[in-house]
């Protein structure tokens, strides 16, 4: 995470609890000759867009008053998504027994992308069950690892 991500969470954090939300991930991107600041919500049965709105109309005066970015940016905020990618440990923990989808950087037995049951998870390392066959992958082998629907 970089210091601008840090920063943002740390004082965005309590104003988005008191919307009822909880942060998933913020991300400070340049895309386009752009720069976005998107931080994505997450709550218990879902996220509405009233939902995006309210934490985007509470946060943009502390963005505005703590000023942790000082170029021009536009300011997002959005679901974490049914698909969310798994980042942190307690991503992890959370979603042990979801079905996950892992991307590789390589392929390892031809394939680039695996599909299963999170069973595993230890210090970046990822194990799934596919079809009852246990697959293990290290931390340094994985680009992304997210929910699967279906």
């Amino acid at each position: 995470m970089s210091k601008i991500t840090e920063a943002v969470w740390e004082f965005a954090e309590p104003v988005v609890k008191d919307c009822g939300c909880e942060i998933w991930d913020i991300e400070y991107v340049r895309e386009a000759g752009s720069w976005y600041l998107r931080l994505y919500i997450d709550k218990d049965g879902g996220v509405s867009i009233d939902d995006c709105e309210r934490v985007s109309r509470a946060l943009d005066p502390v963005l505005d008053e703590k000023d942790p970015i000082s170029e021009s940016y536009i300011f997002e905020v959005s679901s974490a998504g049914a698909e969310r990618p798994l980042k942190r440990p307690s991503d992890f923990e959370k979603f042990m027994g979801s079905l996950v989808e892992v991307k590789l950087y390589r392929a390892k037995d031809g394939k680039k992308e695996y599909v299963g049951v999170l069973c595993g998870y230890d210090g970046g390392n990822v194990e799934i069950d596919a079809g009852g066959n246990r697959i293990g992958f290290e931390k340094n082998e994985i680009a992304n690892v997210r929910l699967r629907i279906g």
